[in-house]
């Protein structure tokens, strides 16, 4: 049986919040959602937001990543972390629970 357990949050992902953070007005949760749609069926939403009553609430150094209740069970297991490459710089999702994803890196099937 496949314990579920919350996503995980890798320093380098909190840290590259922390100076977002720093940079604006007002500090902001990173929100990581799950939603239908993209090329493989289920596509990532990324993007800064405010806490819902419903959210689980993961915290590390002075920051918050959201995760809804509907995106939960899609995010099991998975690890959220900030990639720095030649292609660009992103939050990203290691996803144990995606059967495929596309070269986009936002979109994936279970």
């Amino acid at each position: 049986m496949n314990l579920m357990l919350p996503p995980k949050v890798t320093p380098r992902a909190f840290a590259r919040l922390a100076e977002i953070n720093a940079a604006a007005e007002g500090a902001r949760a990173l929100r990581v959602a799950v939603s239908g749609g993209g090329c493989s069926g289920f596509q990532y939403d990324i993007r800064l937001d405010d806490p819902a009553p419903d959210d689980l609430v993961i915290e590390g150094e002075g920051q918050r990543v959201l995760i809804d209740s509907t995106s939960l069970p899609f995010l099991a297991n998975a690890t959220i972390d900030f990639s720095d490459e030649l292609i660009g710089a992103r939050f990203t999702v290691e996803n144990p629970n995606a059967t495929s994803s596309c070269g986009c890196g936002t979109s994936f099937s279970i």
